[in-house]
């Protein structure tokens, strides 16, 4: 009736009222205005059972009613949608009839759940009313359970499929107005101890729709809260639907919150999150095992202490457990497959220990890594990732990846990868083996990438592996080369690579050769003899006649070469199987980049032919070439500088820095370094990371993920494949910033100093017919000289432009113009820069020499200090004896005078003496008689006593003066 009374205007109707295209304008204009009245009306609200005509008498309400009308369109249809709600609050806070008052509730739930305006409505004076009814009423189940199931509604936003995308949310401003009113989250947590079902249910998910909205205010106000945390963790032991919601709660309630992580640990929580997992069936079961594994998650995330806690306690068997793969081992569901996901990602938040700057991360992560071997997870992890090509791709690579950090600068798990075999007899091989088979077969970039982390991570400061790595590289014969992939079982690992490097020869297609390549970097990286012992490797000809083996080093740059030849003149490549392929030159370069670095036999193995030379240079200035290229092969030419020990002429380092500057000039050679590191590649280049965490809303997506990346991520012009992030990493970074440096020394070095020998001779050194001894040598005397003057010139110049090359690292040439204009200036200001060198230098020598004066002088001051003071110790010493002298001398003298006649003082102190002795005598008589004198009185007093009790008083006092009857005496005295 009260419905029918409002006019009709049902909340279904609204939505007719909210397509006027000037709703957004209005409701951006009036967003401040309207959260500010909201604000101001949740703080001064009107109080429940105060009269059935309060709501219509105030102001407030009376403003909002043309605001709302104002946001929603109609004003009139939104009037009469607040005026119905304000009725209904009116029927709750003052009926009189308990049905009524719970028939108002159940209305208002229902409108609230429907209309915008109506929870922008509650939102303005509802939350009094109900807060008031939770608080006070919490006799009446159904009430408490009506106004929980409306503030769940007012909180829950209302999904109007084409509504406008910046509509005014409600929703969102009620959980805001509700979470500022701390005492409203302590009565809510206080209904979690209600022994009604729906009551302690519609709490959690009053809660949760809170913390959706406002984490960061909830959290704080949960922790302000006696005992929150662990009413919460007490709802895991309800009934499941409870156990579920709560669950859920926790989750989000531990996102980011290292203190409510804290206490949930100690709370239990290890032990309750596995409980639920296992009766739930591990990874099968369903999304509350997915619940469980992200609340473990977001406590154990770079989260030391606890990660030590879990370890210490219940250890880390029940999570590898989830791992196990039982007899659904084919079938994998998404939810599977998801659960598989957030198991897999709490093993890599244990491998990687905890924050970069936390300390003890370090050890953690080793202890962790320890541990984890010891439960076999190694063999759950190669099971998931390598062996179970039925599981999905993103199970496969979160495997792989794991598998890469179990390993990683743990000597003892290391050694238990290189010696672990799989598969079943006969076809038995090395884990290795299989995992260089997926790199090279694989038609999924990130099974590539996850792969190829995997061999990172398994040679990263590990020689004796690469070593071990690098014997098996012998080639195979040319009938074996070209074999199908599928008879590579019985293949070494270093045969298997080699064939993957040569694959793509015939047929232009270099992925392959590619991925082999990425391999063969990890083995060489900071390993000289794993450089020097591949250099020896040379592999056959594709035909008898086409001439002698050919080194693998010289192989490695055809292919770069032949890479660059793929493309056409608009930088695409020519067949449809070779597109997304921009990372193949890269990767190729990354390898010689990390074979020539600091092997100078390789840099002599690189420009043992011409042409490598003379391609280098060609890449290094080619504008179709991406930036990351040409900067990777001006590091490459660099390194050809830097590490060239060669002393032949025609391949030196003087004869690579000439060429560097006549092909492509050293100016816009230092360029390609300064372009490089600008590029988005290098400035967004960061330590290993893996995925984003795992949650509900991106679980799906995550799990589905297949090769969309490698069609989208063909941009090659803008570096934006997705493999160049794992070439470009943060120590490729480094590396090249630091050699940059060292490049840049070694060429101004080079052309500070002239060849040692002259390949020109000049005429004027040859003696002219009819010259005279005397006048050629004078002539050649003057030739040295101006020759010398303009070398030590020239020299001069030649090292102050290379510095200030290498310091500025770029600019454009000058014009002629220039040139001509600031010729006399350059000269002037490098004889000026020259005079203040050798000023500075004497400077420097004088302030050395003035140093060392002083040190001198200091030195000596302490000397005569101390001299100083063992002459004063010298001197009181001698004063000393001076002084006991005389004494001792005046002595001898007094006693030569006087003989053996006594002192004078001597009888005056022997009477004195004898004085004292008396009075001390005569003191001592006197306290002997006065204590004499009340013993006898003692004695009279007792005598009569004794006489009046009739005994014989004389035979009494025989004997009292012996020594034996003193004791009695005393007892009687004190009797």
């Amino acid at each position: 009736m009260e419905k029918a009374e409002a006019g009709g205007d049902h909340p279904s109707a609204l939505a007719t009222n909210m397509t006027n295209g000037k709703i957004n304008v209005i409701c951006s204009s009036l967003d401040i205005n309207l959260y500010t009245f909201m604000v101001l009306r949740i703080n001064f609200p009107f109080r429940a059972n105060c009269g059935s005509g309060i709501l219509r008498e105030m102001d407030l309400v009376s403003s909002y009613k043309g605001v709302v009308g104002l946001v929603f369109g109609n004003e009139n249809s939104s009037s009469n949608e607040e005026s119905y709600v304000e009725r209904l609050l009116d029927r709750i806070s003052n009926g009189v009839l308990a049905e009524d008052r719970r028939a108002a509730i159940a209305e208002l739930q229902s409108v609230v759940a429907e209309s915008h305006a109506a929870q922008m409505a509650f939102g303005a004076m509802g939350f009094p009313v109900l807060m008031g009814v939770l608080k006070e009423e919490r006799d009446d189940i159904e009430m408490v359970r009506g106004a929980l199931e409306t503030l769940v509604s007012a909180l829950t936003p209302i999904d109007h499929a084409q509504g406008p995308k910046n509509e005014l949310q409600p929703a969102l401003m009620n959980s805001d107005l509700l979470s500022r009113e701390a005492e409203s989250i302590s009565l809510l947590l206080s209904l979690l101890s209600e022994e009604d079902f729906y009551v302690r249910y519609y709490t959690l998910q009053l809660l949760t729709a809170l913390l959706t909205n406002s984490p960061n205010r909830l959290q704080e106000a949960i922790l302000t809260i006696p005992r929150g945390i662990t009413r919460l963790m007490d709802m895991l032991m309800d009934r499941e639907v409870i156990r579920n919601e709560a669950l859920l709660l926790l989750t989000y309630l531990t996102r980011e919150a290292e203190e409510i992580q804290k206490i949930l640990v100690f709370e239990g929580a290890f032990d309750k999150i596995f409980s639920i997992i296992k009766e739930e069936g591990g990874s099968e079961g369903g999304v509350v095992v997915q619940d469980c594994l992200e609340l473990l998650n977001n406590l154990l995330r770079n989260n030391v202490s606890n990660q030590i806690l879990l370890r210490e306690t219940i250890g880390f068997e029940p999570l590898v457990s989830i791992l196990k793969l039982r007899g659904g081992a084919y079938r994998f569901t998404q939810q599977k497959t998801i659960n598989l996901l957030s198991a897999l990602e709490t093993i890599e938040s244990l491998l990687v220990g905890g924050l970069e700057a936390e300390t003890g991360k370090d050890a953690n992560r080793l202890t962790n890594q320890t541990v984890l071997a010891q439960n076999k997870s190694l063999d759950h992890l190669l099971l998931l990732g390598v062996e179970s090509q039925w599981a999905a791709v993103a199970v496969r690579c979160a495997a792989l990846r794991c598998i890469g950090d179990l390993i990683a600068r743990h000597p003892k798990n290391l050694d238990a990868l290189a010696s672990k075999v799989l598969g079943e007899e006969p076809q038995v091989e090395p884990a290795l083996n299989s995992i260089l088979r997926i790199i090279l077969r694989t038609s999924s970039v990130q099974e590539f990438i996850a792969a190829d982390y995997v061999f990172k991570c398994f040679c990263e400061k590990n020689t004796d592996g690469q070593a071990i790595l690098a014997s098996t590289m012998i080639p195979q014969p040319q009938s074996m080369t070209h074999a199908p992939l599928e008879e590579d079982v019985n293949m070494s690992f270093g045969s298997m690579l080699l064939r993957g490097l040569t694959l793509g020869e015939n047929d232009g297609d270099l992925e392959t050769c590619c991925r082999a390549a990425s391999v063969l970097s990890h083995m060489l990286k900071d390993n000289i003899q794993c450089k020097e012992r591949l250099l020896q490797v040379e592999l056959e000809a594709p035909m008898a006649s086409l001439g002698a083996p050919e080194p693998l080093m010289h192989c490695i740059v055809k292919y770069l070469a032949l890479a660059s030849s793929l493309k056409n003149k608009d930088g695409d490549y020519r067949n449809s199987s070779s597109a997304g392929n921009s990372y193949i030159q890269p990767i190729i370069l990354r390898l010689l980049v990390t074979w020539l670095d600091d092997c100078p036999n390789a840099v002599h193995s690189f420009l043992d032919s011409q042409p490598h030379l003379t391609y280098l240079l060609e890449l290094v200035s080619n504008p179709t070439a991406t930036v990351c290229i040409r900067g990777l092969a001006a590091v490459l030419l660099g390194e050809c500088v830097l590490y060239n020990k060669s002393g032949d002429s025609g391949g030196d380092a003087f004869m690579v820095v000439d060429a560097i500057s006549q092909k492509v000039g050293l100016t816009s050679y230092f360029m390609k370094f300064d372009e490089m590191q600008r590029s988005f590649l290098f400035v967004s280049a960061k330590p290993a990371q893996h995925r984003k965490p795992l949650t509900r809303s991106n679980a799906a997506s995550m799990a589905e993920i297949e090769d969309v990346d490698e069609n989208d991520g063909t941009d090659q012009k803008h570096d934006k494949h997705p493999i160049l992030p794992s070439v470009f990493d943060a120590q490729l970074v480094n590396f090249v910033k630091r050699l940059e440096a060292d490049i840049r020394e070694s060429i101004v070095d080079i052309f500070s100093h002239s060849k040692n020998k002259v390949a020109i001779v000049p005429a004027e050194l040859e003696q002219k017919s009819g010259e005279s001894d005397l006048d050629y040598i004078k002539r050649l005397k003057s030739f040295v000289e101006k020759q010398c003057t303009e070398m030590q010139d020239l020299l001069g110049r030649n090292s102050t432009l290379a510095e200030d090359l290498a310091k500025t690292g770029g600019g454009g040439a000058p014009g002629p113009d220039q040139k001509a204009d600031g010729g006399r200036e350059r000269v002037q200001m490098e004889t000026l820069r020259r005079d203040l060198q050798e000023a500075m230098q004497r400077i420097e020598m004088l302030k050395s020499e003035k140093a060392k004066i002083e040190a001198e002088a200091s030195m000596c001051r302490n000397i005569a200090g101390k001299m100083e003071s063992d002459l004063k110790s010298l001197s009181d010493a001698y004063n000393s004896l001076e002084q006991a002298n005389f004494r001792l001398e005046l002595e001898v003298k007094a006693l030569r005078n006087g003989g053996s006649e006594p002192f004078p003082d001597l009888e005056a102190i022997k009477l004195e003496a004898k004085e004292e002795g008396q009075k001390e005598s005569e003191a001592e008589l006197n306290d002997l008689l006065v204590c004499l004198g009340q013993e006898q009185s003692k004695v009279e007093k007792l005598s009569a006593k004794l006489v009046e009790l009739g005994e014989d008083v004389e035979s009494l006092l025989d004997g009292i003066g012996d020594d034996a009857g003193l004791p009695e005496d005393g007892e009687d005295e004190e009797d």
